[in-house]
C-alpha cells in the first residue's frame, strides 16, 4: 500500500483517499448538476450574472421582475419631492438604494481605508438581554441600544444628525499548513465615531455585517420547514459534532414564532418581512409592516422630520411596490455552475466531503410543490447551505444575541454562485464582515462545530488546496 501511495500525484491521491473514508468519492458529475437553481437556473457568468430572472419565468411575468429591479436599483429621495413615487428617504439611513450594498445584486464589502461611508456594511446594536426586556426580544430578538436603536446609520437628511461614523480596522495572525504554507488572516476592529447623540450604552455589542448576494432567495424561501427541520441536530444525537438548529424568530405578519432562514444569523422568517426591515433600517422607509420611521425617542429631530407619508395614511413603500420587490427578490436566479466534470473540481468536491464540509453546507434540497412563485416550485437545488445555526468558535464570534442564536451562532451561508463574486461585486471578500479576503482565508476561519473540518484542511498540500479551492469556484 505504501509503495503504490508513493507513486500517486497529490490529486490522484485525493482522490484514492477520498474513496477510504465514510465520504461519497465522485468520479462524474452528477446529473443536473451544474443546474444548481433547477430549471431556474441560467446561462450567464458574466458581471450580470447575478441580476438575471429565474430563466423559467415566462415573458408575461417579466414585467414585474422589471419593475421590481428598478425599486431595487434605484435612488429613493429626501421628502417631500416631485418623485412622490420614491421619497421618504431617511431621516436616518445607511444608504438611498438596495443595489449600493448588494453590487450588481451581489455581496458588499466593508469601507474602505478612506471611505465616507460604509454604505455596504451595517452595524448591529443591542445591550444584553434581561428579563425586563422579554416581550422586546421576543417580537426584535435583542434589545436594541436605547439611544442609538438596532443599527447603526451614519447618514443622515438635513437638520438631523448622523448617528457615527463606522471605520475598520485589522490585527493579524498567521495560520499554518502541515506542509509548512503560511496564510495571514485578519482580524477586525470596529472603530465607531463622531456620536451624535451621546454615548452609548456600556454594554452595547456590535456586530458587522455585510450585504450578502440576492441570488436564489426565493428557493431559499421555498424550502419545505421539515426539510430544514430534518437536518438539525441540536443534542448531536448522531456524535458528528454537529449540532445545528434552527432560529425561531418573530413574523411580524402571523404575529408568533416561526422558523427563521434569511440573514446572517437567520433572523427574518420570509423575504417580505427581511425587505421590509431593510426598508426601514437601511433607508428609513415605511412600509404598512413597519410604519413607523427609524427613530429612538432620544432623536427627536428625526422624529420630527418631514416623511413621504400620504396624507390618507399611504406609507413611503406602498403595498404595490413592496410585492414588486418580493417578486423582483424571490425571482433572482442562480447561475449555472462551471466545469462540473474537470478532474480538478471533482478531486475538489471529494476533499470537501472527506473534511466533513457537507454537515453543514448540505448540498441539495427539493422547493416545496406549493412555493409561493409557480417557477420556484419542485425544483431539485444546490443552495450548499442547511439553513441552520451553527457554533462557529469564539474567532468569529461577535458575542450577540439574536432570538435563538448566540453571539458564537452563525447560519450557513448558500455557497451557490460564490465564484462569480470577483466577476460580479469586484471582490473577493467573504464572511459576515467581510474580513476574509479569499475563499481560503474564509475556509481557515472556521472553527467550534466547524474546527475539525479546518482542521483537516490543514491537512491538504498545494495540489490538494488548489483542488478544493477550484471545486468551490465553480459553484
Amino acid at each position: 500500500m505504501s509503495s503504490l501511495l508513493s507513486r500517486l500525484s497529490p490529486l490522484l491521491l485525493a482522490l484514492f483517499l477520498a474513496g477510504c473514508d465514510d465520504a461519497p468519492h465522485f468520479t462524474q458529475a452528477e446529473p443536473g448538476e451544474a443546474l444548481a437553481g433547477g430549471k431556474a437556473t441560467v446561462n450567464k457568468r458574466d458581471q450580470n450574472a447575478y441580476s438575471m430572472p429565474s430563466a423559467n419565468l415566462p415573458p408575461s411575468r417579466r414585467l414585474d421582475f422589471s419593475v421590481g429591479n428598478s425599486f431595487f436599483r434605484s435612488p429613493w429621495v429626501i421628502a417631500p419631492s416631485t418623485t412622490t413615487a420614491r421619497d421618504g428617504l431617511g431621516p436616518l439611513f445607511n444608504t438611498n438604494a438596495c443595489q449600493n450594498c448588494h453590487i450588481k445584486d451581489g455581496r458588499g464589502h466593508p469601507p474602505g481605508p478612506n471611505a465616507a461611508n460604509s454604505v455596504s456594511m451595517l452595524v448591529r446594536l443591542s445591550i444584553s438581554d434581561q428579563p425586563q426586556y422579554a416581550k422586546v426580544i421576543e417580537q426584535l430578538g435583542i434589545v436594541p441600544e436605547p439611544v442609538y436603536g438596532g443599527q447603526l446609520q451614519d447618514m443622515a437628511v438635513p437638520g438631523v444628525a448622523p448617528e457615527g461614523k463606522v471605520r475598520v480596522e485589522y490585527d493579524a495572525h498567521t495560520v499554518t499548513f502541515k506542509d509548512g504554507t503560511h496564510v495571514e488572516l485578519r482580524t477586525p476592529r470596529l472603530q465607531i465615531s463622531q456620536l451624535g447623540y451621546g454615548p452609548m450604552h456600556p454594554d452595547t455589542r456590535f456586530s458587522a455585517r455585510v450585504a450578502p448576494p440576492m441570488i436564489g432567495l426565493g428557493l431559499l424561501e421555498a424550502i419545505p420547514e421539515a426539510a430544514i427541520l430534518a437536518n438539525a441536530d441540536p443534542d448531536d444525537v448522531n456524535g458528528d459534532g454537529i449540532r445545528g438548529r434552527a432560529n425561531r424568530v418573530w413574523d411580524d405578519t402571523l404575529g408568533q414564532t416561526v422558523v427563521g432562514r434569511f440573514g446572517w444569523k437567520a433572523g427574518q422568517p420570509n423575504l417580505n418581512q427581511q425587505n421590509v426591515h431593510a426598508f426601514s433600517g437601511d433607508m428609513g422607509l415605511t412600509t404598512s409592516l413597519r410604519p413607523m420611521d427609524d427613530c429612538t425617542p432620544a432623536q427627536t429631530d428625526c422624529l420630527n422630520a418631514a416623511n413621504g407619508n400620504g396624507a390618507n395614511g399611504e406609507q413611503e413603500v406602498s403595498d404595490n411596490i413592496l410585492r414588486l420587490v418580493l417578486f423582483y427578490t424571490r425571482n433572482l436566479a442562480v447561475p449555472v455552475r462551471k466545469d462540473v466534470d474537470s478532474t480538478q473540481v471533482l478531486a475538489g468536491k471529494n476533499l470537501f466531503h472527506q473534511a466533513g464540509c457537507q454537515r453543514c453546507h448540505t448540498p441539495q434540497f427539493t422547493t416545496a410543490s406549493d412555493a409561493a412563485e409557480p417557477e420556484l416550485a419542485s425544483q431539485l437545488i444546490r443552495p450548499y447551505s442547511d439553513l441552520l445555526l451553527h457554533d462557529m468558535g469564539p474567532g468569529l464570534a461577535d458575542n450577540r444575541t439574536e432570538f435563538a442564536a448566540s453571539g458564537q451562532d452563525w447560519r450557513t451561508p448558500p455557497l451557490w454562485g460564490i465564484g462569480l463574486n470577483q466577476t460580479v461585486s469586484g471582490h473577493t471578500q467573504f464572511l459576515h464582515d467581510g474580513r476574509a479576503r479569499d475563499l481560503l482565508e474564509a475556509v481557515l476561519w472556521h472553527g467550534g462545530e466547524a474546527e475539525a473540518a479546518k482542521q483537516h484542511v490543514l491537512t491538504f498540500n498545494a495540489e490538494q488546496r488548489a483542488a478544493l479551492l477550484a471545486f468551490l469556484n465553480s459553484l
